[in-house]
């Protein structure tokens, strides 16, 4: 159980960074902080799956791999809705800055991991316990 926290921790962090990163480059295209983060937050939930039924929850040669991205994406929605609502607080009441959307996703992130932890681990990859 440490190296599922350990390691969903540490694609959390890569998803963090790519989160950030898309987002970023959409509010660079003129997308703004709302619709950018929808495509930023999708990115991170792609990455973070093949992270995690890597390394997390090594992947069950029995189950359908888009199968199984579609579970993950509907799972990490009930934490994302944590996540956005600290994201969508942080954008609305900080002054903006360079850093704001880095602080706002990180800030999100941490608020839904533990959400996207237990989903994961009881429901996505549950058989592979």
């Amino acid at each position: 159980m440490k190296r599922e926290i350990l390691h969903f921790a540490i694609a959390g962090v890569i998803g963090l960074v790519v989160d950030a990163c898309v987002l970023y480059m959409a509010l660079a295209l003129g997308s703004g902080y709302f619709l950018g983060r929808g495509g930023s937050f999708t990115a991170a939930v792609w990455i973070t799956w093949r992270i995690n039924r890597r390394f997390s929850f090594p992947a069950d040669p029995h189950v359908c791999a888009w199968t199984e991205w579609w579970r993950y994406l509907l799972a990490m929605l009930g934490g994302g809705v944590v996540n956005y609502a600290v994201y969508s607080a942080v954008v609305m009441s900080v002054p903006q800055s360079a850093m704001l959307p880095l602080y706002a996703v990180s800030t999100g992130s941490i608020a839904g991991m533990a959400i996207n932890f237990l989903t994961a681990k009881l429901w996505v990859f549950s058989k592979r316990n």
